[in-house]
């Protein structure tokens, strides 16, 4: 009996060292790869691995001239006063709005695009309207509020001045509470929604042209086939992508509304990115910023890992 154990534990042991030297031999004869990848590997841990320390200040009532180390140690405070924040309440209520009404609005944008642009059978008509729809997305945030800015303008804007023409009132769009979500929604498709179209219609390029030959010889129409062959085709990209969409649902673009948003319109546009930033940088309240920082990243972690569930379950693949 004893002998029989111990030449298991024999087996097992050569099988771990082969497997080891596996291991070496495979990143000996690599070395060129690896080195490839040591830049990213250093990126990640510098600016996303070592910042994690700064967690601990979500547990202490921080003092920036005590440092981490001299300041006092609360426990889960800065959590309960997380809890009990209407002001918080009422972020946490604009993201999920927000992020909601860019899934059911923009999401659906890109498939259609990819959908119709798989139709047009003049490639240079194709090849131009996918380059401009493309080109708003490489425009920094920045750029694109400006821009916006001037053609919202109450007094001299584009948009106004056609509403003007028709008889109608001038609309502050980025002071008016019930039009702010609107805006960063519109915005957000404009500059997105040529670019997200990339991965459906690569999805599309990958469906077997045969089906489009056989269902035209029994007289499907190209809208009968786009309903019944390319939709279907690409139904699984579809969900794969929606599912990491839901991952990161507390995503609300903090980028965009900080450059679009303004006090006037914290009631609807402020989301925990923008409130991250006002109480961390603005009110120099750290710890708290860091706790909401922190709250947002767990649940987000959550999302993603159940997106990845979801993934399996229904797609046979993961996410990771």
């Amino acid at each position: 009996m004893e002998l029989g154990t111990t030449t298991k534990a024999a087996k097992r042991t050569g099988a771990a060292a082969r497997r080891r030297a596996e291991a070496w031999r495979l990143v000996r004869n690599n070395l060129d790869m690896y080195a490839l990848l040591l830049p990213g590997l250093l990126f990640l841990l510098i600016f996303k691995y070592v910042p994690m320390y700064g967690i601990l200040i979500a547990f202490q009532n921080f003092n920036i001239f005590d440092g981490i180390s001299g300041s006092e140690w609360v426990g889960g405070e800065q959590f309960v006063k997380l809890t009990q924040s209407e002001e918080f309440a009422q972020v946490f209520r604009n993201t999920l709005l927000i992020s909601f009404y860019k899934i059911a609005i923009l999401f659906p944008i890109p498939i259609g695009i990819a959908l119709f642009l798989n139709e047009v059978s003049k490639m240079w008509f194709k090849r131009s309207v996918q380059t401009i729809i493309y080109l708003p997305h490489f425009l920094s945030w920045v750029i694109i509020a400006g821009l916006f800015i001037n053609i919202l303008s109450p007094s001299s804007g584009l948009v106004n001045r056609a509403i003007e023409a028709f008889g109608g009132q001038p609309i502050s769009f980025l002071l008016d509470n019930d039009w702010f979500r609107s805006v960063v929604v519109f915005t957000a498709g404009w500059k997105e929604s040529g670019w997200n179209a990339i991965i459906f219609i690569a999805a599309i390029a990958g469906i077997d042209q045969e089906q489009y030959e056989a269902a035209a010889i029994d007289g499907a129409s190209r809208l009968q086939q786009m309903w019944y062959i390319t939709l279907p085709g690409i139904m699984a990209t579809i969900v794969l992508v929606f599912i990491l969409r839901i991952g990161y649902l507390l995503d609300a673009g903090t980028e965009q509304i900080l450059t679009l948003y303004n006090a006037v319109v914290y009631e609807t546009g402020d989301v925990i990115g923008t409130y991250v930033y006002r109480i961390g940088l603005g009110k120099m309240d750290y710890s708290f910023s860091t706790a909401v920082g922190l709250f947002n990243s767990v649940i987000g972690f959550l999302l993603v890992v159940t997106g990845n569930w979801l993934s399996r379950k229904f797609l046979q693949r993961s996410i990771w």
